[in-house]
């Protein structure tokens, strides 16, 4: 009996395993990355407009503004920010940037050239200045960080 027992266990401890395995493959994953695998430390930007859309998501915030190119046109940037956690730590919440609001983000765009960019700072119309980056992912030294080691 204790035998059929220990058959019956296994077969279960299997048959879990295979389950979390499936559950695993099933389930997509969110990617965290590095600064350098998607941003160019060498292809600095800055961006003017109003927001159009906030994404307050983990693992990284997205904010969307309208710019103005220097022939008129208009296209969307998609700027993309800290964890929601470490920006509502240094004051910064999805209420903070409704739509609609003007703002100047500086950053650096991604090395496949489209419109997205790794913000750093974010500066409001009344001035108050937010720094949005991630801290420790390999963006530059720039000193906008002060949590890094030095400043």
């Amino acid at each position: 009996m204790a035998k059929q027992h220990s058959v019956i266990f296994k077969m279960s401890m299997a048959l879990a395993v295979l389950a979390g395995l499936i559950m695993t493959l099933e389930t997509p994953a969110v990617a965290h990355h590095a600064f350098s695998a998607e941003f160019d430390p060498n292809r600095p930007v800055v961006l003017r407009g109003p927001v159009v859309r906030v994404e307050w998501v983990n693992p990284h915030t997205w904010i969307h503004l309208e710019i103005t190119n220097e022939d008129g046109s208009k296209q969307v940037w998609m700027v993309e920010g800290g964890t929601p956690n470490t920006l509502l730590r240094r004051g910064l919440s999805r209420a903070t940037i409704p739509v609609g609001t003007m703002i100047v983000v500086d950053g650096y765009q991604s090395k496949d050239r489209s419109a997205r960019a790794n913000g750093r700072d974010v500066t409001f119309e009344d001035g108050r200045k937010f720094f949005m980056g991630s801290s420790g992912t390999g963006a530059p030294r720039d000193g906008r960080d002060a949590t890094e080691p030095g400043q």
